[in-house]
Order: C-alpha cells, then sequence, then structure tokens
C-alpha cells in the first residue's frame, strides 16, 4: 500500500512561424516570438509513473520514483525541413512549459505533488509535498531495509511492484548482472508503460526478509512514425476499404521490447540522498535509517 501510482501532465503554449520569417536560434532572445508567430497553439503532454512513501512525517510525505518521467522540457523547439529531408536551421515552432502538476490520485486534496530533488543523470526523483497530519495517518510508509544490489548474483529472485499500464501489479524476476559501474542492473520482468518508478525487492536469508535493492527504469524500445486521421467525429468508424481523404498527421508511437528492463541500483539513491542530506534535512526530509552515523558508516563498508 506504500506503492502509488503518479500521473504527470505539463501544459504548452506552442507558437508558429511562418518559413519566409526564418527565425534562428539566435534570434530567439531578440525578437518577440509571441508577435513574430503566426498562430498560437496550446497542448499538454501526459506521463505516469510508480513511486513508492519512503517517508511520512508529521504530515510530510516524501516518494522515491524516476526523474525522466516528471521533468518535463521547459522549452520546445521545432525546425523547418529541406529538400532533402535533413532539419534546417529556421525555427518552425517554439513551446513553452506554462506550468506542470504530479499528483497521486488517492492522496487528499487532489494528491497535488513537488519535485523536492531529482538528478536526471541517475534518473533519480524525490517528489513530496506537506499535508495535514490528519490527511495523512492513513498514508502507509514503505518499512522494509535499504539493501545493496552489490551483493545480487546472476540468477538471484527478486520482485518487482508498481504500476504498468495503471494496474498495480507484482511481477517475479530473475537478474542478470550488466554493469556494476554504472550502478544499474538487469531483470526479465515484463514491462509496460508507468512501471517505471517501480521498486525492485530480493529476499536475505528467506520470507519475510525482503530488502530494497533498486528501482525500475526503462526498457529497450523503438519509435515509429503513424499516419493518423486528424480528427473523427464520435461514433463514426473509418472504412479501410475505401481511400481517406480528409486530414491526417503524424504520430510517434513507442514500441516496448519485453523482457529486458533496466533498474536502478539502490546504492545510487543512497549517494544522491546523502549528497543532498543538508539540503533534504533543511526541508524535513530525515531518512533515519539513512542518515545516522551507524547507517552512514555501513553504507561506506559495504562499498569498500
Amino acid at each position: 500500500n506504500s506503492i502509488k501510482l503518479v500521473n504527470c501532465i505539463a501544459f504548452y503554449t506552442s507558437y508558429i512561424f511562418d518559413e519566409k520569417s526564418k527565425v534562428t536560434l539566435s534570434d530567439i532572445n531578440l525578437i518577440n516570438y509571441k508577435k513574430t508567430s503566426v498562430k498560437k497553439i496550446l497542448f499538454n503532454r501526459t506521463a505516469a509513473c510508480s513511486a513508492t512513501v519512503i517517508l511520512e512525517n508529521n504530515g510530510l510525505i516524501g516518494l522515491l520514483s524516476v526523474a525522466h518521467v516528471v521533468s518535463f522540457p521547459d522549452t520546445i523547439l521545432t525546425y523547418f525541413s529541406n529538400l532533402d529531408g535533413s532539419f534546417s536551421q529556421y525555427i518552425q515552432s517554439i513551446s513553452i512549459k506554462n506550468r506542470q502538476s504530479n499528483y497521486a490520485p488517492d492522496f487528499p486534496n487532489s494528491g497535488e505533488l513537488g519535485i523536492i530533488l531529482m538528478d536526471k543523470n541517475r534518473d533519480i526523483a524525490l517528489l513530496g509535498k506537506k499535508f495535514s497530519p490528519d490527511e495523512t495517518r492513513l498514508v502507509q510508509t514503505f518499512n522494509y531495509k535499504w539493501g545493496y544490489s552489490s551483493e545480487l548474483e546472476w540468477g538471484t529472485f527478486v520482485y518487482a511492484f508498481g504500476y504498468p499500464m495503471n494496474y498495480k501489479m507484482i511481477s517475479k524476476a530473475i537478474v542478470s548482472i550488466s554493469d556494476k559501474s554504472k550502478n544499474t542492473f538487469l531483470i526479465d520482468a515484463a514491462f509496460n508503460k508507468g512501471f517505471s518508478g517501480g521498486i525492485v525487492l530480493a529476499i536475505r536469508d528467506g520470507v519475510p526478509n525482503f530488502e530494497l535493492v533498486g528501482i525500475v527504469k526503462s526498457v529497450p524500445a523503438e519509435y515509429v512514425d503513424i499516419i493518423k486521421p486528424l480528427t473523427k467525429e464520435e461514433g463514426t468508424e473509418i472504412n479501410p476499404m475505401i481511400p481517406y481523404k480528409g486530414d491526417v498527421y503524424i504520430e510517434r508511437q513507442q514500441i516496448i521490447n519485453p523482457g529486458i528492463t533496466k533498474v536502478i541500483a539502490i546504492e545510487s539513491v543512497k549517494d544522491l540522498f546523502l549528497e543532498h542530506k543538508d539540503e533534504l534535512i533543511k526541508k524535513g526530509f530525515f531518512f533515519k535509517n539513512l542518515f545516522s552515523p551507524d547507517s552512514m558508516k555501513s553504507s561506506t563498508a559495504a562499498k569498500n
């Protein structure tokens, strides 16, 4: 029950330029692109991930997840194409992020969460918010030990928990060791969108001695461009036997290659939190089992 689904949505305003205007990247800071543009479009981007409540302190909630799902770009640029299909130097549109919302549906007050700490290189994010103690008294916190992925071996059985395709699921998997220097390892768990940020537990000396050894990161994927109808009236079907003559657009879709799931080693999470220990404590996020002197000694010993 400490594992939550987190939905993310970013709202953008896009300004479209005429190709004749020949706007380049160096021009963007010199012109009023709102007036130079010929069209304005509002759109949003959405994503979902799994997150685990790792702290509850008098109403203050902290959830561990991945950075790549919650880190929408502030600015998106698209470029006109040359005759050979390559991108030209002239900007077709600039899209500015107006605001972003991250929320856990079963949290109080719409479950809005802020980004407390984020490291894009490690792909780790700590989400959180201060609620009233009454609102969080029923929130369950993950209460198992943080282990050491460095002690995993080829063929070790682990369990992965998360929200693939918005379904809360548990999956059993086998570990394959990749490059330990990159603080990642592989498991053969089935992966779908929404599983990123889910936790991976190993067992030490039998059940119920679970230990947190990592968080689900990603899976190999390919992208394909698909031509789709721009609009379709509700309740109507497109006859595939008749050529479609309406407007179309290109949609980029992700094709997941299942069976190979990359996991972020829990040591990477520990290192990030310890590097930002003072900042986290100042914000009220004190992780007793991690920030205590004994825990820091054991973590250093395990590394050595």
